[in-house]
Order: C-alpha cells, then sequence, then structure tokens
C-alpha cells in the first residue's frame, strides 16, 4: 500500500524495559508495507522508541501491570503516531533544556527533545486512564 492511502497498526506492551525491543520488530513490519525510507523510517524509530520508553519507566513507573499501547495511523501521506500509558502525563512546557551546559552530562532528559527534533509535531496530552504522546510526520517531504 503506499503512503497516500489509510492504514492503521496497533501494539500493546508490557511496562518493562525488555519490551522496547518489539517497537523495532514492529516499525519493521510497518516500514515494509509503507516503504517509508531510511530517513523517514530511523527518524520514527528513534522518536517512537523514546515516546514509549518514556511511558514504561515514567509513565507507568516500570509496572509489568500497566501497559503502553501504540497507535499508528497512515493517512493521506501523513503518519500519526500515539503512544499511550496509564501514567499522570508530564508537563513537556516546563522540562529542562537539555542543551543548557548545567544538564549535557545527564543520563536522561533528552528524550522529548529528540521527538520534537525528529517529528513534524508533538503533542502531549491527558487521557482517561492515563496519558498520551500524539506525534506526526509528513510522508510526503
Amino acid at each position: 500500500m503506499s503512503k497516500q492511502g489509510k492504514m492503521k497498526f496497533r501494539l500493546v506492551l508490557g511496562s518493562i524495559p525488555k519490551e522496547i525491543v518489539r517497537v523495532e520488530e514492529f516499525l519493521e513490519k510497518i516500514n515494509e508495507r509503507l516503504g517509508l525510507g531510511e530517513s523517514h523510517y530511523n527518524k520514527l524509530l528513534v522518536a517512537t522508541t523514546e515516546a514509549v520508553n518514556n511511558g514504561i519507566i515514567h509513565g507507568n513507573k516500570r509496572n509489568p501491570l500497566k501497559k503502553v499501547t501504540l497507535t499508528f495511523e497512515v493517512n493521506n501521506g501523513f503518519l500519526t503516531v500515539h503512544v499511550q500509558d496509564e501514567g499522570a502525563g508530564v508537563d513537556a512546557k516546563n522540562l529542562p533544556n537539555p542543551l543548557a551546559e548545567e544538564n549535557l552530562m545527564r543520563e536522561n532528559g533528552r528524550g522529548v527533545f529528540l521527538m520534537r527534533s525528529l517529528m513534524d509535531s508533538v503533542e502531549f496530552d491527558r487521557i482517561p486512564g492515563g496519558a498520551e504522546v500524539v506525534m506526526k510526520m509528513d510522508l510526503k517531504e
């Protein structure tokens, strides 16, 4: 199917860090169907992995009873990725700047920055029972 049609893909993960490897396997299958190209695929892989990692570690606090749900929708040349967790959400507007000198050596704090750098838009929302990151990518570029 081309990038211009409509498609939807879904994956549900447990909130344990080893589940992150399933994201790459899932994205490889999506890429086989869509033919995203190396640049789009790599950006999508990094941004989605960061969002899932944040959902598992920060949102669900690694609680194996909580889930992270990924939904990928392709519609008219745009890919929308929804990453939902069962956590309290994040105030993404007030996160420390990872490029500030005092933050350069920190082990964490770059995920949201990477997502925003790689995707065309990134939004953080509260949803019933949790939080959601919605990322969009223009596949026509």
